[in-house]
């Protein structure tokens, strides 16, 4: 059984979600608010998670890992050739879905809060 791999779009406020389902090959979108996208990850059966590095990349991260899901982070560089279309949240979610099943495809760690803080303390001279 394949795990289903989803290309998450993350902003303040409203998240887009592309995955194409594992076991019938159903084409999914979804749009959804903060508390409606974690309570949604947890409801699925496992699987990876690919989000654009990013700021807040690293706190979502953190937070699908503890779903237990994997979680693969992708430069936006790498992601960016593989929209296809006007740049919306639907359209970077399945790129960031297309981008991530690329075979060698690099990935960015995700970083813990300690090595967040360290790099913002090395940022403003601490």
């Amino acid at each position: 059984m394949n795990a289903t791999t989803y290309g998450l779009d993350v902003a303040k406020r409203v998240f887009q979600l592309y995955w194409v389902d594992a076991q019938n090959g159903e084409i999914a979108n979804r749009r959804s608010g903060r508390d409606d996208l974690i309570t949604f990850l947890a409801q699925r059966p496992g699987g990876r998670v690919a989000l654009e590095a990013c700021g807040s990349a690293h706190w979502w991260a953190r937070k699908i890992q503890a779903l237990g899901r994997e979680v693969v982070l992708l430069h936006a560089q790498f992601i960016r050739p593989f929209v296809q279309t006007d740049k919306t949240d639907a359209a970077d979610a399945k790129a960031i879905w297309t981008a991530v099943q690329q075979p060698g495809m690099r990935t960015v760690a995700a970083k813990t809060e300690d090595q967040l803080a360290a790099v913002d303390g090395h940022r403003i001279g601490r």
